[in-house]
């Protein structure tokens, strides 16, 4: 019970919002209506029940003018049971479209905020497959509450309709204690009680363990489906290091994980079923046993007999509902508590500032300068990494960070970017500044070209003539002319053009401040020196901090700091500044 209590608790927690947002009359007038037909179902196999009675006493009795009639009543009420069911679903499903989409814009918006997806990372949950949770997981969430809930009203309701029945077709055929003339009054109902709740005990002691293996089968599915996406993201690497032996070893072991999960579940799931099918199959002739020694004592009718069956069948239905639906209820639980460890991850990553100490990011108010501030960037777990103190980035100069491999250089630019919160002191930003990141590997996402160029600004945002300019000054003109071609780029594309790309993109969106990590580190050093002074005749406002090892380097630059090792910590220093560039080589 404490447990059912805590998952109920965590489903009001996930479906609430939407119940409350935006769309909350669409959501609370679809169920309302699809919570009364479901009702009026109800009513029409009560009245289907006493047709029943009616029915069989008109058989008994030979009497064809009420079985005509009864007849006509049935198609009547088959009618209105079809019609009401058609549009039961078709509306549950409307609510349900509409549910998930609420859902996952929601899910969305919270993991892409702030870059949460890349914090939730840095903590060590990018193998809990959020894009399994904000797919699958939320379809069958909303599907399985709104059939699991609907379901429950159904049989509540359905119990109290029945159960009146039931008790007064039990006062026709009484039931003596035996030895006594004492009565127990509406013993049927009571058998039905006893009887589903019997067959609640033990399925739920047979089946308890298939919560834990469904919720392990949806892990392992998304594990396996996670490195085969990996395979083909990377697969040039794999076949570069004719790695197909030990990628199929790894892919196998995962897989192997999902069929031994599998076998667990079909062992167990045959247990319940073939508990819950013998169940089924003894509560079809049950009630019939139970009043066949009224029926043959003359004490009630046919018609009777048969509307005990259908009363009882239904009472058993009613109560039964836990044992007739346990393996929905076991995976649906399963889903509960992914989505919930996935809100969990959310806010955790969320509110990294609230939990641990964490590096301040401070609007610079007038000043045009990024300025660090005792400022320690810690590894996530708490080793320091590099370290500074009144270091100042002033603009419109030209800096390059120069350091052994490791040293933190990376990551230093990852937190004045004001993604990599672990560490402390301040970092100050000019209010108004617009400052752009260049890996040394730019992604681009699936699609058109020019599209992909002018990411992360919305699609038209950009003149075609501007990124096909931007495109050619780069020195890319052949892919200038499939600018609306669709397309993998990160994958079909060399890192050498990738980087070019990566450099159109920045001409285009004119950062105030522009940092390359090792943004042109597969270029050769020609082409390097082409596109350094490209950006200094194209961008000559913008402040440009880079991050790169070769010599050459510096005569693109006006100052030069280095990162060195000082015990255990790094630390930023300035080094001999560099040399004035040539004025041809500025151009």
């Amino acid at each position: 019970m404490k447990n059912l209590c805590a998952t109920l608790a965590i489903v009001w927690r996930i479906a609430g919002p939407y119940f409350r947002s935006e769309d909350k009359w669409a959501g609370r007038g679809l169920l309302a209506v699809v919570i009364t037909l479901e009702l009026t179902l109800v009513a029409i196999n009560v009245l289907l029940n006493q047709w029943q009675n009616r029915f069989y006493s008109a058989l008994q009795a030979y009497d064809l003018n009420e079985f005509v009639m009864q007849v006509w009543i049935f198609l009547g009420l088959a009618f209105a049971y079809v019609a009401v069911a058609v549009y039961k679903l078709y509306l549950n499903q409307w609510l349900q479209i509409r549910w998930r989409r609420w859902l996952t814009q929601h899910y969305l918006g919270e993991w892409l905020d702030g870059a949460t997806h890349y914090r939730m990372q840095l903590k060590g949950d990018a193998a809990d497959n959020p894009d399994q949770r904000l797919t699958e997981d939320v379809t069958n969430f909303v599907e399985q509450t709104l059939f699991l809930g609907l379901g429950l009203l159904s049989s509540v309701v359905t119990l109290a309709s029945f159960v009146v029945i039931l008790w007064g077709l039990s006062n026709k055929a009484p039931l003596h204690i035996y030895g006594t003339d004492i009565v127990i009054p509406g013993f049927l109902v009571w058998c039905a009680l006893a009887y589903a709740l019997l067959g609640t005990l033990l399925t739920n002691w047979i089946g308890v363990p298939l919560i834990n293996l469904y919720f392990e089968k949806q892990r392992y599915e998304a594990d396996f489906r996670f490195n085969l996406l990996r395979v083909r993201e990377n697969s040039e690497q794999i076949a570069l290091l004719k790695g197909e032996n030990a990628e199929r070893g790894h892919l196998l072991q995962r897989f192997g994980q999902v069929i031994s999960n599998w076998y667990a579940i079909m062992s167990r799931t045959k247990r319940v079923t073939a508990f819950t099918a013998s169940y089924s199959q003894a509560a079809t002739i049950f009630p019939y046993v139970v009043v066949a020694p009224a029926y043959f004592a003359r004490s009630i009718q046919l018609g009777d007999m048969m509307q005990t069956g259908s009363a009882f069948g239904q009472v058993q239905d009613a109560l039964s509902f836990f044992v007739a639906n346990y393996r929905q209820i076991a995976e649906w639980r399963s889903i509960v508590a992914r989505l919930d460890g996935f809100e969990m991850s959310v806010d955790t990553a969320a509110n990294l500032p609230m939990h641990e100490a964490t590096i301040e990011l401070e609007a610079a108010g007038g000043s045009r300068n990024v300025g660090l501030e005792k400022l320690c960037v810690n590894l996530p777990n708490g080793k320091p990494l590099v370290a500074a103190d009144g270091f100042t980035i002033q603009a419109p100069e030209r800096v390059l960070v120069t350091g052994p491999s490791g040293s933190g250089k990376s990551t230093l630019f990852r937190a004045i970017a004001g993604i990599w919160p672990f560490g402390t002191g301040t970092i100050m930003v000019p209010a108004q500044a617009k400052l752009m990141m260049l890996p040394q590997r730019p992604y681009f996402p699936i699609g058109a070209l020019g599209d992909a160029v002018i990411y992360p600004a919305a699609p038209g945002a950009f003149q075609a003539t501007q990124v096909r300019d931007a495109i050619i000054a780069v020195g890319l003109p052949d892919l200038a002319e499939r600018l609306s071609e669709d397309g993998h780029w990160n994958r079909m594309l060399s890192l050498g053009e990738q980087q070019r790309l990566g450099l159109a993109r920045a001409l285009l969106h004119a950062p105030d401040y522009l940092f390359l990590d090792e943004a042109t580190a597969s270029l050769d050093e020609p082409s390097e020196a082409r596109l350094y002074r490209l950006l200094a005749d194209r961008l000559p406002q913008a402040t440009i901090v880079s991050i790169g090892h070769r010599s050459t380097l510096d005569a693109f630059h006006t100052r030069k700091v280095t990162v060195v090792e000082d015990g255990a910590i790094h630390v930023l220093g300035e080094a001999d500044a560099a040399a004035e560039p040539e004025p041809s080589a500025a151009r």
